[in-house]
């Protein structure tokens, strides 16, 4: 899945980001509200993070106009400002959570969780696939008694494939929920995850839509 963090500021920004990529996420770093309306314009986003207090155009000013434009992504906002009138506004300005600075990263990557888990329908964070089961958080994967071992990029894209089930993902719906702006993509990378991922966790479970992408079946 691919997050946009909206932070000036490098030491909170590069925390977050470490933390989220470690957790399985592809991050796209914005450092300015310009740059992240540009990001919003340009990709399709699990979440976004936004701070409040940005150069350029305000984290208030970005969230307006994702809404304005129909844009419901997520969105958990970020901010020194903590009291509950700044609180009140942020929600009703379009905003689904609110963290106030300094925070914990743990509270983060679980709000952060949530409100994925949330708008994709989900009330928990395990989901069981005929004799699989995929704990989101611990980012395990079991047969029966036995742990299966996946790669990062593996990881991404069973749940990239595993949180949409019976929607075909495009080649590229899966390289933008495994990379960010700066890695690089090999041409056949999403062909070589597949072919690893139905070695290891069977052929029946991914399906080629032909022409389309691939799917997971609904359970």
């Amino acid at each position: 899945m691919r997050i946009l963090l909206v932070e000036d500021d490098e030491l909170i920004g590069s925390g977050v980001e470490i933390s989220l990529r470690q957790t399985g996420y592809a991050v796209d770093w914005a450092r300015d509200g310009r740059q992240a309306e540009l990001a919003l314009a340009t990709n399709q986003y699990a979440l976004v993070i936004l701070d409040l207090g940005l150069p350029g155009r305000s984290g208030g000013e970005v969230l307006k106009a994702m809404r304005d434009a129909g844009n419901d992504v997520p969105v958990l906002v970020l901010t020194a400002r903590g009291t509950i009138a700044d609180r009140v506004r942020g929600l009703d300005a379009g905003a689904d959570d609110y963290l106030g600075k300094p925070f914990d990263l743990t509270e983060l990557l679980a709000r952060a969780r949530a409100l994925v888990r949330r708008s994709q329908g989900r009330s928990v964070e395990q989901i069981v696939w005929r004799d699989l089961s995929i704990d989101l958080i611990g980012r395990t994967v079991t047969r029966g008694d036995t742990r299966i071992h996946l790669t990062s990029r593996e990881w991404a894209v069973l749940v990239q494939l595993i949180t949409h089930p019976g929607i075909p993902q495009s080649r590229a719906d899966l390289e933008d929920s495994l990379y960010g702006w700066q890695e690089e993509i090999e041409s056949n990378a999403i062909e070589v995850h597949m072919s690893k991922l139905r070695k290891k966790l069977g052929q029946e479970l991914i399906t080629t839509v032909r022409g389309v992408g691939y799917m997971i079946e609904k359970p």
